[in-house]
């Protein structure tokens, strides 16, 4: 029985060959657990529990099963390695060039925001670091855009980069606090919040932050699951919400200034986490600034904690960055 479209969706579970000896001198095999996103005539794509894609051919397959939807022993966010989970947010907030250096993750999209132009510095990149180092800037310098580098604050990267003379962006957008919490099922949708899976034109406006449209949605709309939350007409508070694997990401929680101090914000939070729940996630992830002490005061309700804090490091000679 070979998977096939009908199986788009479920969790199952796949052994396949890999194309290596096994230890009694027969094919060896290996088993690969995640949700099916798509199948084709030759090859199936399985979202891991990260929000990774394994592709595995399927003339490989020895056999396959479905599995309960949710692993039974569920893994608490507070749990994850900050490695790890930047990789999570970085899937969620998806940059439209991204190039591997070793574990590091060289992501350029044109001018919108940080993170989705800067190196992911978590782990090794595979090289020496100073050879890394001339990398990273000759990769922006092909862009004409600034060297960044996001690094986990205490890391070792963070260290690395420090002592090689990157210095942290300056400004409010240089760097952010990651939160996490677990998610249950006491979320409830707004019945007046409107879902859609693209930004339009009204949610992009009341964003704030968009300089060139075309760039922003090609960030914003990349992840395969992602709702756009809005409410009001005019539209007064938005939100948006991604699911990578069996992560939430929550962002681009915003409330026009006039209709603040009316619930909004939460009605958007409560909608987003219950979708986001709906489409399988039992934990979520935010990323704000620890200034912000509206937002903190609001996410604390939902349990939200403090993971982990990231900044952004440029050569001393670099331009910063919005």
């Amino acid at each position: 029985m070979t998977v096939d479209a009908a199986a788009v969706g479920a969790r199952i579970v796949v052994r396949h060959e890999t194309g290596a000896t096994g230890p009694t001198g027969g094919p060896e095999m290996t088993d690969v657990i995640g949700h099916v996103r798509r199948v084709d005539a030759a090859t199936v794509d399985l979202e891991l529990r990260d929000g990774a894609i394994r592709t595995v051919r399927l003339s490989t397959v020895v056999s396959w099963k479905r599995v309960p939807d949710r692993p039974v022993r569920r893994r608490r966010a507070v749990g994850i390695e900050p490695e790890e989970l930047t990789r999570i947010t970085s899937r969620g907030w998806p940059a439209t060039e991204s190039v591997a250096l070793g574990d590091w993750e060289l992501r350029s999209a044109g001018r919108f925001t940080g993170r989705a132009n800067s190196v992911a510095a978590t782990g090794s990149p595979g090289v020496p670091f100073d050879e890394a180092l001339q990398r990273v800037v000759a990769f922006y310098a092909q862009r004409s855009a600034p060297a960044l580098a996001q690094v986990v604050v205490g890391s070792e990267c963070d260290r690395l980069f420090s002592e090689a003379g990157w210095v942290p962006m300056p400004g409010y957008h240089g760097g952010a606090v990651v939160q996490v919490t677990d998610l249950d099922s006491t979320h409830t949708p707004d019945p007046h919040a409107r879902l859609s899976p693209t930004a339009d034109d009204n949610w992009l406006s009341s964003y704030g932050r968009v300089d060139d449209p075309a760039e922003a949605r090609a960030v914003l709309e990349g992840p395969q699951r992602v709702a756009f939350v809005s409410i009001g007409s005019p539209v007064t508070a938005i939100g948006r919400v991604v699911v990578i694997g069996e992560w939430a990401g929550l962002s681009a929680v915003e409330v026009r200034p006039d209709a603040r101090r009316r619930g909004l914000a939460r009605r958007i939070v409560e909608t987003s986490l219950a979708w986001a729940m709906d489409q399988g996630a039992d934990k979520a992830y935010l990323q704000t600034m620890r200034s912000n002490e509206a937002a903190l005061a609001l996410y604390a309700r939902y349990g939200f904690v403090d993971h982990h804090d990231y900044l952004y490091r440029q050569p001393l000679t670099g331009s910063s960055q919005r």
